[in-house]
């Protein structure tokens, strides 16, 4: 079932707001985007300063940057040091291994070329980055890796450090306005192109903003899945308006998952992150076994989707809910000073890292699927981008590379809003005084369908995707789950509703049948999409996306780009 709105509305009675760019979004690459277009607007200088809007969700810092821990990897050096020091082609090498067939090598080499001009930027921001003895950037190595190329802040505190030195920037900037608490529903289409938004406030209802430009940084989708490392702000939302509003969705059957989070009964989850891994932390089974030289040459060390199915593989061999992770090599201090964040939380569970394995269980992490972009995070709506991890760059083809995810939302983040902000201020379309109301109106009939009870849906929404659309999946169980949602988005997806509970279970519906049908029809394993009864990865038919138009009937199979 499809809506290309999720409210009625009669837009020349509603109140608007106008500006220059609108950015979705208060994660790392909303941030950077919005900073980017205020400051080539500044510069261009030839129609005057470029407004920016910012909206966030909740509160500005609630994003999964902000609960990133492991670091940003980056090469800063140009050229690898002789005696197997590390490289541009290096870092390149890794990416587009992890990729599967699915990586776009020029957004590859686009990433990896422009981070060290981004950290230099954010350590002129403000970043407080941790420091080897020599005053040198400290570096740690991660799973896919071949060298240390980790950067890290406060030990195990990365995303929480960048987050606040980028927001400090954008709230001192005087062409950047912030909107907290602001709920986005769908984005805004006249003729193809993209107008702005329709946004909620709960004191204030509904309103439109019309922008020139609409940078979508929504972020992720990680509670679709009952087992997750994001926050409750990640439920798909951007994925699901940039889908209706009719942009192309690529490779949404790849899902992410993080091998190890705390794994303890009625407890939330908790990330701990592949760092402790890269210190030389060993996963054992309940007997005390390391198991994980059983399954992959680089062992723990192994890109994360092989991790999380030789632990899925070794509970099911133990008959056991979890594994551990064993780090008892480092002393508590040591273990303290390096993952501060870390060991706070498994002490607040009663488990010290430095004396006892941690339990660890996989958990959804990261959606490599999204909005297709061009290296200027142009989607294919006309003024409209993406950037993070509601984008498809191509940089994460079938898997994402450890830590490669912050440093894309920081190289397309810059290079998104530096592309609006020149248009802007060279310009390109009305000034934002000058913007219309469109003539648009939207009407929705009422359903005469049963209500079903939202909250009973949504959980077992979630268990649904872990169960049959989660590490390991088969023909039956994604057949099954998409039977299933269908049947609910019948029941929810007719619905109108007037809050974000509703809005979001929309939206997450919406998604979870895209994840759902495409790892139907990818009839292979590759990267994170691992298919019981399809093992092998099939070149010769499946080295191809999976894109998805709300204009058309059947996904589109479209070749990588050699």
């Amino acid at each position: 079932m499809f809506r290309r709105y999720l409210v009625p509305f009669k837009a020349h009675r509603l109140p608007h707001v106008l500006t220059d760019a609108l950015v979705i979004g208060g994660g790392v690459a909303g941030l950077r985007a919005a900073l980017a277009a205020a400051n080539c607007g500044e510069q261009e200088g030839r129609r005057g300063d470029c407004e920016v809007l910012l909206l966030s969700k909740t509160e500005l810092k609630e994003s999964n940057t902000y609960y990133a821990q492991g670091g940003i990897a980056t090469v800063m050096t140009q050229q690898g040091v002789e005696g197997g020091g590390d490289s541009f082609e290096s870092h390149i090498d890794d990416t587009m291994t992890v990729a599967c067939g699915l990586g776009n090598l020029p957004a590859v080499e686009a990433v990896v070329r422009d981070a060290p001009s981004r950290i230099e930027e954010l350590v002129a921001c403000g970043a407080n980055f941790d420091r080897a003895a020599d005053g040198s950037l400290a570096v740690g190595r991660e799973g896919g890796h071949s060298f240390a190329r980790i950067i890290h802040a406060l030990g195990d505190a990365t995303g929480r450090e960048l987050a606040n030195s980028l927001m400090h920037a954008v709230l001192k900037h005087p062409n950047i306005q912030t909107m907290e608490h602001t709920f986005v529903l769908d984005l805004i289409t006249i003729d193809g192109a993209c107008a702005g938004a329709i946004a909620w406030q709960k004191d204030r209802g509904l309103f439109m903003i019309l922008a020139r430009k609409t940078l979508l940084a929504s972020g992720g989708a990680g509670m679709l899945y009952r087992e997750t490392t994001n926050p409750p702000v990640a439920t798909a939302d951007g994925h699901a308006m940039a889908f209706r509003a009719g942009a192309v969705t690529r490779d949404m059957e790849m899902v992410q998952f993080h091998p190890t989070t705390i794994y303890i009964a009625g407890a939330t989850r908790a990330l701990v992150s592949e760092a402790v891994r890269g210190e030389g932390a060993k996963l054992i089974d309940k007997n005390g076994y390391r198991f994980m030289p059983d399954y992959h040459p680089q062992a723990e060390l192994a890109p994360r989707d092989v991790v999380s199915r030789a632990m899925l593989a070794q509970m099911a061999k133990t008959k056991y809910t979890h594994v551990f992770l064993d780090a008892r090599h480092m002393s508590e201090a040591a273990f303290q000073e390096r993952f501060p964040g870390i060991y706070q939380m498994c002490v607040s569970f009663d488990v010290n890292p430095a004396k006892q394995p941690i339990p660890v269980h996989p958990s959804a992490h990261y959606m490599v699927g999204g909005a297709v972009t061009n290296l200027s995070g142009l989607t294919s709506i006309r003024n409209l981008y993406a950037i993070g991890e509601v984008s498809n760059t191509g940089l994460h083809g079938a898997n994402r590379l450890a830590s490669n995810s912050l440093i894309e939302a920081l190289v397309f983040g810059k290079r998104a809003g530096e592309h609006a902000g020149q248009l802007i201020a060279g310009g390109d379309g009305e000034a934002s005084e000058d913007l219309i109301p469109p003539k648009l109106s939207v009407e929705i009939e009422s359903s005469s369908r049963t209500e079903l009870d939202m909250a009973d849906v949504r959980s077992s929404l979630r268990s649904l995707m872990w169960r049959n659309v989660g590490i390991e999946r088969n023909g039956p169980r994604l057949e099954e789950a998409t039977e299933i949602i269908h049947f609910w988005s019948r029941y929810v997806l007719d619905k109108t509703f007037d809050s974000p509970a509703g809005w979001e279970l929309q939206n997450m519906l919406q998604v979870a049948s895209l994840i759902a049908r495409a790892a139907t029809l990818r009839t292979e394993t590759r990267g994170v999409h691992y298919r019981t009864d399809h093992p092998a990865s099939d070149n010769a038919n499946w080295q191809v996306h999976i894109d998805w138009q709300t204009h058309r009937n059947a996904p589109t199979l479209t070749p990588t780009a050699k």
